[in-house]
């Protein structure tokens, strides 16, 4: 499971400039809360070959008692708490403020792990203005410049160092069809993630495991459908009373994003009384940039009309393009209806994302699409297709072996991808295509 690392900080002292360097101008998923004036942005952070979750806040005033101030500082509350460690920024040219000691304060009661990055501090890792930072209480000064990418890797291993993640299970290539199918429910807040699990449940209540060895609590709730075992991996609020923090949201980006890394199957949940919203879109991306297999599910069918119904149809071929491998279903939580094909679009998805691929096989077909359409030439060179083998599975990765490939177009990918998806009907799972060059042994003649 990926750590979630929040960046806090008063306005201005350069988070946001942080975020973008440690998600490496990756598009954050923004959770767009009704009522709120100001969001948290979430992000996939990648450092040093090391992978995270990424919160940015806004200004953060904790002392302020009331209006737009106040709302923002909840939502950073709300990052901290769910965060399993902290990194408060600072800076470096303006000193230590008032709003700065008011910050450390509120932190030192959150009783998290927290790390004080003085920004703006290009070659000043040894300078006598860090020392000033001691009286925030927080610990060793860490001098970075988000701007210049300066001191991140240290900062960002000293953060994962310490903390105690559990990783998710390998997926075996090839084996372990025994295991139970880790399926996540994932949508907006209000869609019906919490009546669609309770009615797969068959029950009214909340069923809670708790898995040893995370920070934060990860909640997962096994059951068993017509011999076949789930691990249904909770993105929709199921906590037992007690574990619940007062000023956490119902709904977690985080958990969300977890989830989906964490699963086999991803169920889309919509509203069809609401439509396609942006953050649908957002987290229909993320399940696809993970490679999860994903049936896309439209809740409270049975409360629109058919214009409605037509209408949130061209908006899910509209606003979700990239999803048209994935299975659409009308279904209605409430009333028990759609609930058989969505559980077969969920094993057929599940088979997709594992099917096996054989070599022999996987070279005709590429051999085949070569005779009925060539790459595109490359100024004197056309791309050579040799042959192709099966290098991954969930999602199913085909690997393309010949000369000059790197000229294939992205367009051509595509039709090798149709080909393939067609031949081995392959729905509901991304399938990724990869090319890879053989080495000329003449290159380096020369040198």
């Amino acid at each position: 499971m990926k750590p979630v690392i929040a960046l806090v900080g008063r306005p201005n002292v350069g988070k946001s400039t942080l975020f973008n360097r440690l998600t490496k101008s990756r598009d954050a998923i923004v959770a767009d809360f009704a009522g709120l004036t100001r969001d948290r942005h979430y992000g996939d952070g990648h450092v040093g070959g090391r992978e995270f979750i990424v919160v940015d806040t806004g200004g953060f005033e904790p002392e302020k008692p009331s209006g737009v101030v106040a709302e923002m500082a909840k939502q950073t509350k709300q990052a901290v708490a769910e965060a399993d460690a902290v990194v408060f920024v600072v800076d470096v040219r303006s000193g230590v403020s008032g709003q700065d000691h008011d910050i450390a304060r509120y932190l030192r009661s959150a009783n998290k792990r927290i790390f004080l990055a003085v920004n703006k501090a290009e070659g000043m890792s040894e300078s006598p203005l860090l020392a000033e930072f001691h009286e925030l209480g927080i610990g060793e000064p860490i001098a970075v410049s988000a701007a210049h990418g300066q001191g991140i890797r240290s900062l960002i291993d000293a953060v994962l160092d310490g903390l105690a993640i559990a990783e998710p299970e390998e997926e075996v290539f090839g084996e372990g069809p025994d295991k139970p199918i880790r399926l996540a429910v994932a949508g907006r807040p209000n869609v019906g993630k919490s009546t669609l699990i309770n009615t797969w449940l068959g029950e009214e209540r909340l069923v809670a495991f708790d898995m040893p060895g995370t920070t934060r609590d990860a909640i997962h709730v096994p059951f068993e459908r017509h011999g076949q075992r789930f691990d249904l991996i909770d993105t929709a609020g199921l906590r037992r009373k007690g574990k619940v923090f007062e000023a956490i949201e119902k709904f977690s980006v985080v958990k969300t994003l977890q989830a989906i890394s964490d699963a086999n199957v991803c169920v889309l949940l919509l509203d069809a009384t609401q439509g396609v919203a942006d953050q649908d879109a957002h987290i229909a991306g993320y399940i696809v940039e993970a490679g999860r297999a994903v049936v896309v599910a439209v809740n409270k069918w049975d409360a629109v009309d058919s214009y409605q119904r037509q209408t949130i149809e061209r908006q899910i071929a509209q606003r979700l393009p990239f999803l048209r491998f994935a299975e659409v279903l009308p279904i209605s939580a409430v009333k028990r209806q759609g609930l058989a094909p969505l559980w077969k679009s969920i094993a057929s998805a599940h088979a997709s994302a594992h099917v096996k691929m054989t070599t022999p096989v996987l070279t005709r077909l590429v051999q085949d699409a070569v005779q009925h359409q060539q790459p595109q030439r490359a100024g004197h060179f056309r791309p050579k297709l040799r042959y192709a083998h099966q290098g991954g599975q969930n999602p199913p990765i085909v690997v393309v072996h010949g000369n000059s490939l790197e000229h294939v177009t992205d367009s051509y990918k595509r039709f090798l991808e149709g080909r393939i998806r067609e031949h081995f009907k392959l729905v509901g799972t991304p399938l990724r295509v990869e090319m890879k060059s053989s080495r000329n042994p003449f290159d380096d003649k020369g040198s």
